[in-house]
This record gives structure tokens, C-alpha cells and sequence, in this order.
């Protein structure tokens, strides 16, 4: 009955257009309520602790380090770089939207500011080379999502607060199975794009690709400070986060000079208003997080599906299947806070490693991004590129596909992620 009552609240303030944050602590009020334990001080408790946490950090920073990105220039000139590399190749500017999504998700590690700064540029100039537009605007948002997955990865840092999971491991964890969702969408590019009759970019002479290395060197060069830090040991992933933002803040502005002094209240104030809803949520959820566990609600989905307790594999596939449909609805953030108090028990009962299963649980939940009806990035993507919303998720078709089989993959062969991370540890 507990249950019942958790996800009939849940999910019946969403349905009346409670934003999630609320939901999250009528929620918690209402498992108070029917436990007879109300007691305000337990709420308020509980959202202080829940922004009361170092690692938390680093959302701020890593938020404000993907505004200083975008605004100083860095962007723009990964996207020159990766023109410079692979545009002359036949479907070359869709393998130019991949290479800079991925080297972009090594720095900024948000799928919103990452598919926004993608669509703005290259969606004109696929359109401009006979690219089918809305097949593109698909490919963008879908290389958009790699952003969570490859650190640094605001997801991972949400979740590992929620799980009491390394972050620094899941950072690690996070960049071969990242990779391989590039992978995926170059090859799901190259099949459908010889329907379109393009036409490529010409091949850049080998000075001009120099010189497009070196006006991107700098920008290139933050992922491996940040990454080679956090691997070092050098850094703490909060202190990686402050090194990402003063680093970004001086190339825009003195190295690119782009990013000018009045520029930063726009900036500094956009990062704060993203930061703000985050650490809302965060907050809030941690209190259904706490009464979650003094419900024992856990143990009760356990019993239902205890049959698979013993088989691990046919578990995950479970588990995937419910946050991939959870994902359709909810945001990212929201999706990570509601599940992960709920799973991870049964995570352990069933001996996965919770390393593997968070870069499994946030690459489920990046899919959710670019699924309708709620998908965020879709969305975004939809908006920066003018492209119709419902021609976009036409386009998207054959990328969510690739990166659905990349997530089935890694389920049936988990030693794909835990390997490596094993050793990057």
C-alpha cells in the first residue's frame, strides 16, 4: 500500500502540472502524512542537507564553464576544428556534428548547451549543402546526448550523490561506453545519409588544418586538464569543476577575447538560474529520498521481482526497459532523484556494481532526452534550428535506434564498461 500511495502522488501532482521539485515534497508529505509521522522539521532537515554536500559543488562550476564555453568562443572553434579534420568527406559535415559533440561532452558535460551551440552553427550549413534538414537536426540532438555520459557529467555527479557512488569512478566509467555512442551514430550516419544527394565541403589544405588546430588548441586542452587531473588524483571532480570555469573564463577572455567584461552578468546569471533548479530539485527529492527509505519501499519492489534477484542480466534488461519509459516523461534531473533510492537497494541485493549500473542508469536516462513526449534536448534542438518539432523526432528515428542498440550491448557484455573503468581507476 505504501507504494500505491508513493507513485499515486508522485505522479498525480505531475499530471495536474505540479512542477516536479513540488511533486517531489508533496510526495514526501503525503508518505509522512499516511505513516502518521508529519513532522515539518524532517522536511526542512532534509533539503538542507540534501545542498549541503562539497561534491555538489561542481554543478555550479561545470554549469558556468559551459556558458563561458559557448559565449567565449571555444565552441565555434571545436566545430572549425573538427570542419577542418573530416568535412571534405562524403555525409563529412554529420561526422563533423559527432567529432565536436563528443569533444564538447569532454568539457561542458551538459546535452542542452552542447546540442544548442551544435544546432546553431551546422544545421545552416547542412541545409545550405543539401543535407535533409530534419535528419540532421535528428543526428545533432542525438550526438547532444553523449554530453552526460562522457565526463565531466553533471548526471554522474547528481547520481553519485544520490547513490553514495564514486564519482571520480563513474567519470571513468563513462568514457568508453560515451565513445561508443559516437561510434554508433557514425555508423547510422553513413547508412542513411546516401540518400541525400550532398555536397561535400572541399578538402582543407594541410596548413589550413594546422592552423585550425591551433586556433582550437586551447579549447582542446580543457578536457585534458579536467580529465587528466581528476585521473591524476591531482584534483577532487569539485575542484576539476572550478579549474573548468577559470579556464574557460581566460582563453574567452584573453586568449580568444571574445567573451568581454560585460558579457559575465548575462553569463555568471544564466549559470546561476540553471544551477538554481537543479539543486531545487536535488533538494526536494532527497526528502522523498529519506521517507522512500523509511518506508522500506525498496523492499517492497523487491518482492515483486524477486524471481530475478538471482539473474542479473534479465534484471538490467527490466530496469532499462522502466527507466527508458520513464524517460519518455521526465526530465533527466528528475528521472535520476526519483529512481536511483528506489533501484539501488536491489542493485546490491543483486551483486551489479553500482559503478556500472550508474553509467548504464544515466545513458537510459540521456535516451530519454531525445525521446517525445517531454525530450528536452528535442526540444532544443527543435528551437535553436527553426526545424518543426515533429519533423525532428521523424529525423531522430535511426539514431535513437543506434543508441538503444549501443545500451542492449552493454547489458549483454557489461565487461565493456567494468574493464576499462577498472583499469582507469
Amino acid at each position: 500500500m505504501t507504494l500505491l500511495v508513493f507513485i499515486t502522488s508522485l505522479l498525480g501532482a505531475m499530471a495536474i502540472g505540479v512542477p516536479v521539485a513540488f511533486a517531489l515534497m508533496f510526495c514526501g508529505v503525503t508518505l509522512m502524512w499516511y505513516m502518521g509521522m508529519f513532522n515539518s522539521q524532517i522536511i526542512a532537515q532534509n533539503m538542507i542537507a540534501g545542498a549541503d554536500t562539497f561534491t555538489l559543488l561542481a554543478i555550479p562550476f561545470f554549469v558556468l564553464a559551459g556558458e563561458l564555453m559557448n559565449s567565449g568562443g571555444l565552441s565555434r572553434r571545436i566545430i572549425e576544428f573538427a570542419i577542418a579534420c573530416v568535412g571534405h568527406i562524403r555525409g563529412g559535415l554529420g561526422i563533423v556534428a559527432i567529432m565536436a559533440a563528443v569533444i564538447m561532452a569532454s568539457i561542458s558535460g551538459s546535452a542542452a548547451a552542447d546540442t544548442a551551440a551544435l544546432a546553431a552553427i551546422l544545421i545552416p550549413m547542412m541545409a545550405k549543402a543539401g543535407y535533409n534538414v530534419p535528419r540532421s537536426a535528428g543526428l545533432i540532438a542525438s550526438g547532444g546526448i553523449i554530453a552526460p555520459v562522457i565526463p565531466p557529467s553533471m548526471a554522474f555527479i547528481v547520481f553519485g550523490v544520490a547513490a553514495n557512488v564514486s564519482i571520480t569512478q563513474l567519470f571513468m566509467a563513462g568514457i568508453v561506453p560515451g565513445m561508443l555512442m559516437g561510434i554508433a551514430l557514425v555508423i547510422a550516419w553513413q547508412i542513411v545519409v546516401r540518400k541525400d544527394n550532398v555536397l561535400p565541403l572541399p578538402k582543407a589544405p594541410g596548413k589550413e588544418r594546422l592552423r585550425a588546430t591551433g586556433r582550437a588548441a586551447w579549447a582542446l586542452g580543457m578536457p585534458v586538464i579536467i580529465l587528466g587531473g581528476i585521473k591524476a588524483g591531482v584534483v577532487t571532480p569539485t575542484e576539476a569543476a572550478v579549474i573548468a570555469a577559470a579556464y574557460a573564463m581566460f582563453v574567452g577572455m584573453v586568449i580568444y577575447r571574445e567573451l568581454k567584461p560585460k558579457d559575465l552578468p548575462r553569463v555568471i546569471l544564466q549559470a546561476a538560474k540553471t544551477t538554481s533548479i537543479i539543486m531545487f530539485l536535488v533538494c526536494a527529492a532527497l526528502v522523498s529520498a529519506w521517507l522512500i527509505t523509511a518506508a522500506n519501499i525498496p523492499g517492497e519492489i523487491t518482492r515483486y521481482i524477486e524471481p530475478l534477484i538471482d539473474r542479473p542480466m534479465l534484471l538490467m534488461f527490466v530496469i532499462m526497459a522502466l527507466v527508458l519509459v520513464v524517460g519518455t516523461a521526465l526530465d533527466l534531473t528528475p528521472t535520476i532523484l526519483i529512481l536511483t533510492p528506489v533501484l539501488m537497494p536491489i542493485i546490491k541485493q543483486a551483486g551489479i556494481d553500482p559503478v556500472y549500473f550508474g553509467v548504464m542508469f544515466i545513458m537510459n536516462c540521456c535516451i530519454g532526452l531525445i525521446t517525445p513526449p517531454v525530450g528536452v534536448v528535442l526540444n532544443v534542438v527543435s528551437g535553436v534550428g527553426r526545424v518543426p518539432l515533429g519533423k525532428v523526432v521523424t529525423g531522430i528515428v535511426p539514431f535513437l535506434l543506434a543508441q538503444v542498440l549501443v545500451l542492449v550491448l552493454l547489458v549483454i557484455f557489461p565487461d565493456i564498461v567494468i574493464v576499462p573503468a577498472q583499469w582507469l581507476r
